[in-house]
């Protein structure tokens, strides 16, 4: 089977063959590329069976594919590696594509290889359209600041909290925004992020940065940064819904 990186970090390239050789010996690596257009040309002179391929790249990311192949012209398979959080990886199991995070696991790697071995060569195209619409629709929310539109990116906010008539915005970055616009505004602009999370009167979190919850002191969830966000008692169960529990 003839395989192609398109990867634009080079360590990742070096240890992505180095794992190929370990667990698919089987696989030739006939080219590594940069970038998505130098990955296109070594696509369309080698024809292989397998193409692994990087989503965040400079110039072009690698959901761009579609726009290099018509229709029935992709005829490789795809494993898309990426450092999509959990919540992103969902469009990946909705379009049914082959996906491995970064870093990538060995055995992980040596499953997918052994999915692409039995099934049959399915015409990609659709799914990777679905895909592209899923990952690229815009998640920017626009605050409003005096006479402009600040855009920030939706996995970017780690919380919003009341703060009377505002709302102040706290962003992974350390950042903080504030706005004149109520919480109750956001809870409704941001009821088609599955991610967030109305926790208290007060605050909305991300719950993809929630390291903890401590059920003492009526509930308080403490964020990656280590800041501690409270609960409502009657929220304490809706939010561990979002969670996977162990149970005795």
């Amino acid at each position: 089977m003839k395989a192609i990186i398109i990867e634009d970090e080079k360590r990742a390239q070096i240890y992505l063959q180095g794992v190929l050789e370990q667990v698919a010996p089987e696989i030739n690596v006939v080219a590594v590329c940069d970038d998505l257009p130098s990955g296109v040309i070594a696509i369309r002179k080698n024809k292989p069976d397998l193409v692994f391929l990087d989503i965040e790249m400079p110039k072009y990311n690698g959901l761009e594919i579609v726009n290099f192949f018509g229709k029935n012209e992709i005829e490789f398979s795809i494993v898309f590696t990426t450092a999509y959080n959990q919540y992103a990886i969902q469009a990946f199991k909705t379009a049914a594509l082959d996906y491995l995070l970064k870093p990538i696991d060995p055995e992980e790697l040596k499953e997918t290889i052994e999915r692409y071995k039995q099934k049959n060569k399915i015409q990609q195209y659709e799914q990777l359209v679905l895909l592209n619409e899923s990952l690229t629709k815009e998640t920017k929310i626009a605050i409003p600041d005096g006479n402009n539109l600040q855009l920030i990116s939706s996995e970017e906010i780690m919380y919003l909290k009341a703060d009377s008539n505002y709302t102040q915005i706290f962003l992974e970055n350390g950042k903080k925004h504030i706005t004149s616009r109520i919480l109750k505004n956001f809870e409704d602009t941001l009821k088609d992020y599955k991610q967030f999370f109305r926790c208290h009167k007060s605050y909305i979190v991300n719950t993809t940065f929630i390291e903890c919850y401590s059920k003492s002191d009526g509930g308080t969830i403490i964020l990656k940064n280590k800041q501690e966000i409270p609960v409502s008692p009657e929220k304490s169960e809706e939010l561990l819904s979002y969670f996977t529990k162990i149970e005795r």
